[in-house]
């Protein structure tokens, strides 16, 4: 029997001919990651276990993300262990402010992640990196402290479910749709500890090859996303990636647990009700819900494409009177191309505000908090009660054009109505 495009990947960093559906693996690590929140634990554990150095300092990233700018004394204290942790190791991908973005945007964009990678990091969202034919999880910061010290972590190697995709999207729906469109099909549980390959229709640069991969991360191992890697990726990939790509294909004969087949003609524009990203209600349906709140950024949708979608929305109007916008590029990049391209000024005519890229609102940290009570259609990828604010808050995940619709009139709306 063949394997799946991610057992092909775990069968190369474990040195093995083949691997196969629950077998427990160890595996060389091509980048162990951490952000604010996670490798200061980690910090601990590795000093803990007496490890007194990286296995490669190159191979390590650690991104300030979460509540940077600091947000209080408590952050900036975590932020200062970081710091002091990368000196002293001298890791080279360290990013602090002026240099940071949102993780799971910056490594693609900056190379360190690249096809063929065996890639960990203490945040749930870790599983992007399908999105580059890369195998990629999230981790515990206990591995993660293993991983900087050894360059090695266990997987038990998952079972795969394989998605085919076909037609192409309609206007003003994204691969944002799609995720949720597949979380309210299978449940928000329904990949755990398994591999999701999608094949058929390879999603175009701002079909949102990134949300695909982002949405449906949840706190489990192996709970891996990948897209086969084409053109699309390979130009993406060149001149980019630190180190040379290599690429794997599944084998035809790969065994699948489910095959299931999804038309992209037939897909709208898709809302995640509150308390699970399984709630799903198309965007049509939202007119009667009014809301306090629009979120657009995160790492789920923070990309320049997502921003562009923003705009195209936003440009020339306003938003409605009580509504509260706030937009969030996930880079430095990102936000300095909205600048040069006009779309920062759109955004700040339209009634919005922009911050420098930040977790922030996504993870209720700060930069958007809600009050008891108060709505939010957000492009971020949990709405788990409390998740930005007070636990009778309500958040909505939508696409950044469902957002920026539902901005305009105050109320959940198809983007394609306006």
């Amino acid at each position: 029997m063949g394997m799946t495009l991610t057992q092909k990947i775990l069968a190369a960093h474990a040195g093995l001919a083949e691997v196969k559906a629950g077998q427990l693996i160890n595996a060389k690590l091509d980048i162990v990651l951490g952000n604010d929140i996670t490798t200061p634990v980690a910090i601990n554990e590795f000093e803990k276990a007496g490890f007194d150095g990286v296995f490669d300092k190159e191979h390590i990233a650690i991104v300030l993300d979460h509540f940077v700018p600091n947000k209080d004394i408590k952050s900036a204290t975590q932020s200062k262990q970081c710091r002091e942790f990368a000196n002293k190791y001298d890791i080279l991908n360290f990013y602090d402010v002026g240099q940071m973005g949102i993780e799971h945007a910056l490594l693609p964009e900056k190379g360190i992640v690249t096809a063929g990678d065996c890639v960990i990091g203490a945040d749930s969202h870790t599983c992007t990196y399908g999105a580059l034919g890369a195998f990629s999880t999230g981790v515990g910061s206990t591995d993660m402290a293993a991983g900087m010290a050894t360059g090695m972590a266990w997987f038990k190697v998952p079972s795969a479910i394989k998605f085919v995709l076909k037609g192409k999207f309609g206007p003003r729906v994204s691969g944002k749709d799609l995720i949720l469109h597949i979380i309210g099909m299978i449940g928000v549980d329904g990949a755990l500890y398994k591999s999701m390959e999608f094949t058929g229709r390879a999603c175009q640069p701002d079909d949102g090859r990134p949300p695909v991969h982002l949405q449906h991360g949840h706190r489990g191992r192996c709970q891996e996303r990948h897209l086969p890697v084409d053109d699309v990726t390979r130009s993406y990939l060149k001149g980019r990636s630190q180190r040379e790509p290599v690429f794997f294909e599944a084998d035809p004969d790969a065994e699948y647990e489910k095959t299931i087949e999804i038309d992209l003609d037939k897909l709208e524009p898709t809302v995640s009700y509150p308390h699970l990203p399984e709630n799903t209600h198309l965007a049509s349906e939202g007119k009667d819900i009014k809301i306090d709140q629009v979120v657009i950024g995160s790492c789920t949708n923070g990309r320049l494409e997502d921003m562009e979608a923003a705009y195209n929305v936003l440009k020339g109007k306003h938003i409605a009177k009580g509504v509260r916008g706030i937009i969030i590029p996930a880079t430095m990049a990102v936000y300095k191309e909205c600048i040069l391209r006009g779309w920062t000024t759109a955004f700040i005519d339209a009634g919005c505000i922009v911050s420098t890229p930040t977790c922030g609102p996504c993870l209720g940290g700060y930069m958007g908090i809600l009050a008891e009570g108060e709505r939010c259609v957000s492009t971020t990828n949990r709405n788990f009660v409390g998740r930005m604010g007070h636990v009778k808050s309500e958040v909505y995940l939508a696409s950044p054009a469902t957002a920026a619709a539902s901005a305009l009139t105050g109320c959940i709306t198809d983007p394609r109505t306006v």
